[in-house]
């Protein structure tokens, strides 16, 4: 069982390369404006650790002093002539674990423990021969190769999670009534964890600089069902003071008064702990259209909090690419033709489609566990349906690839012949689903809402359905842990039902040739059902626990499509070590549409009424059930996820210069040890 805990090996690393778009910004002013939102979104990395595992930010020091102490080696063979040939296992252990930000995969929420004996480890902590080297790692010893938790989650079910903390473990049951009490105050959660001190006794920590600043409307404490709750403010203070002073750096350098606004309310957030700014800056934050540096910071996604309403720190900075931009304008130009060819009515999609900005971006930073390929926010439903929204392509996380990969790549369960096509097609299929995905998948539906007492944002005697939102209900708070996935497929879906029932209207936008539509149609749906099945690795059979959204979501296309004969699943081997995928080309049409169309327009409908039958309906249609016999081959076959180096910016004076790292394990940990954080 301790095997599939083991750290990738021979994983392929690549250098996330911006430094072209960032030396191609106009002057020094936006170059100092990308550096100092860099630094600041960066000083927020001890936050995602404390927020994954308790041990995560000791191994962080750890593998950090350990570079130091050795030299800084500028490569993977300074480790070996130090430590000897174990160094090797032990550098992707430590690279994998900065590309994760935590002992737990960002993708899969999984731990991996070094691919060494503990005795091995000891050898390679003695040859370090550094008294604070030797201490960090009496501190984190059994935890780092334990497997016991092994996933995250709800703590009293046995699973790890940092957004709650402390000796005493709190029930799922509990940190909901928790939740509810904020709600009712109107108090978001994004930047809180939640510690159990007592019997019915809870302390929210709030992240924050200044830990005696309180924004007004928090109360004193709460008393609700039973349950006492008190705040204390400066939940990462040092951390979040260098990213204050860094954004106060940043605003010497705005652009326009929207984004002096926009970091004015980051500034207010990060030092008192106030939402509620963070919300006013992402209304100026929408409002900043088209800048040359795209920036979005803060506790942005929940997907890793197993209550999915405590988000994890993010920061983006990046450059626009302006060839690919040009193609999302076209996207978003046509969205108006695209939206009515959903499978639902009228009453279920906002009154006006406000046209988002959409840009592909090249990425300088993105601070936190995981880089995604793209980006819908801001994730507060009323600045979204009142005031709009974004969508970013991250272009050089799309076309990412090792330039020296350590081993050929091989394309699982596939036939020699799709795997041909798969490497042909591949990018291009997977940025025409990311730009569906992110506009016309996040970007429609409409909330059903009682607005407030007895007024509505829908008409009641015109539509069919029985329920909807109330004044305080959100899509998060109504759908809980499930609303993530549960998104997250809907929008999969719209991306794909719109390239299989009009790829004559999609596919020209990215420059698709109509002698290739077939193909590109086929791979996308390839790439979708290859996806659900890969998506096994993340589900835990033991406690029928999904370790990531995303997969959970592929997988439920993958059984619709399967289910209605699309796809073929053949195996003649008992192990299915054979297993090959096969995607029916001639039914791509109809039956593919109308398969497609079923799931999603009940998935749609249950979010817009606030349907909480919806619930039980995504869990049975993520059902894995049978499938659960191909999840030992899927493992057996996998293949390690691309880590990625990110550059750092070095500023003397007025003068802004990016430092990139070699394609190495080396590159990675020295790439954070010279970010200083």
């Amino acid at each position: 069982m301790a095997s599939t805990f083991l750290a990738d090996s021979e994983a392929p690393i690549v250098l996330l390369s911006a430094k072209k778009h960032f030396d191609q910004l106009p002057s020094s002013k936006e170059q100092l404006y990308a550096h100092h939102l860099s630094r600041a979104s960066h000083w927020g990395t001890r936050a995602v650790l404390r927020s994954v595992s308790p041990e995560s930010e000791a191994i962080y020091d750890l593998i950090l002093r350990v570079h130091d102490k050795l030299g800084q080696p500028k490569d993977n063979e300074g480790y070996v002539t130090q430590l000897g040939p174990n160094a090797t296992a032990y550098l992707e252990y430590a690279s994998q674990f900065l590309g994760n930000l935590g002992n737990f995969k960002s993708f899969g929420d999984k731990k991996f423990i070094p691919n060494l004996t503990p005795e091995q480890f000891d050898e390679l902590i003695a040859k370090v021969g550094d008294d604070e080297v030797s201490r960090l790692y009496q501190l984190v010893k059994e935890s780092l190769f334990s497997t016991e938790p092994g996933l995250l989650g709800w703590r009293d079910q046995g699973h790890v999670s940092s957004y709650y903390p402390g000796d005493q473990v709190p029930t799922k049951q509990e940190i909901e009534t928790v939740n509810s009490a904020l709600a009712d105050k109107g108090i978001m959660p994004e930047n809180t964890r939640v510690e159990k001190v007592g019997d019915n006794q809870f302390v929210v920590h709030v992240a924050s600089a200044d830990p005696a600043t309180t924004p007004d409307y928090y109360p004193d404490s709460i008393s609700y069902k039973g349950a006492t709750i008190t705040f204390k403010f400066g939940d990462h203070a040092t951390e979040f003071a260098h990213i204050v002073d860094e954004l106060k750096q940043a605003q010497k350098y705005v652009a326009n008064d929207t984004q002096r606004k926009m970091i004015g309310d980051y500034i207010e957030s990060f030092n008192t702990g106030s939402m509620n700014a963070h919300k006013d800056s992402q209304i100026q934050w929408v409002k900043d259209l088209g800048p040359l540096v795209e920036s979005n910071i803060g506790f942005i996604e929940t997907y890793r909090d197993p209550s999915g309403v405590r988000g994890e720190w993010e920061g983006l900075v990046a450059m626009v690419n302006q060839d690919r931009t040009a193609k999302f304008a076209e996207l978003v130009a046509s969205a108006g033709k695209f939206i009515p060819q959903l499978p639902w009515d009228s009453a279920l999609e906002k009154d006006k489609f406000t046209p988002p900005d959409f840009t592909s971006l090249e990425v300088l930073t993105f601070a936190g566990s995981g880089i995604p390929a793209g980006i819908n926010i801001p994730n507060y439903d009323d600045v979204r349906l009142t005031i709009g929204f974004k969508n970013v392509s991250l272009g050089n996380v799309l076309s990412a690839n090792p330039k020296n990969p350590k081993k050929e790549e091989v394309i699982t369960f596939l036939t020699p012949e799709d795997q041909e096509l798969f490497r042909k097609w591949r990018d291009d299929a997977f940025e025409v689903q990311v730009g569906l995905h992110e506009l016309l998948g996040h970007g429609t539906g409409k909330l059903l809402q009682e607005t407030s007492p007895g007024k509505y944002n829908f008409d009641r005697d015109s539509v069919p359905y029985k329920t909807w939102y109330g004044p305080s209900d959100t899509w998060g708070s109504v759908f809980g842990s499930t609303a993530g996935s549960y998104e997250e497929c809907r929008a999969e879906l719209v991306a794909l039902y719109l390239i299989l029932k009009s790829p004559r209207e999609v596919l020209p936008i990215f420059g698709i040739a109509e002698a290739d539509f077939d193909d590109v149609t086929f791979i996308a749906t390839v790439l979708m059902a290859r996806a659900g099945i890969a998506a096994l690795e993340l589900w835990d059979p033991s406690s029928k626990k999904w370790g990531q959204p995303h997969s959970q979501a592929r997988f439920a296309i993958l059984k619709q499509l399967h289910q209605a004969g699309v796809v073929s699943l053949d195996s003649q081997a008992a192990d299915f070590d054979d297993l090959v995928i096969t995607v029916h080309r001639d039914k791509l049409g109809q039956p593919a549409v109308d398969a497609l169309g079923e799931l999603l327009q009940d998935l749609h409908v249950y979010k817009c009424t606030g349907n909480t039958e919806g619930i039980a309906y995504y869990a049975d249609k993520t059902n894995v059930g049978d499938y659960a016999k191909y999840r030992d081959v899927v493992i057996a076959k996998k293949r390690p996820r691309k880590q990625l180096i990110q550059a750092n910016t070095v500023a003397e004076g007025d003068k802004v210069t990016v430092r990139e790292y070699d394609e190495s394990e080396v590159g990675m940990i020295q790439s954070f040890a010279e970010r200083h954080v």
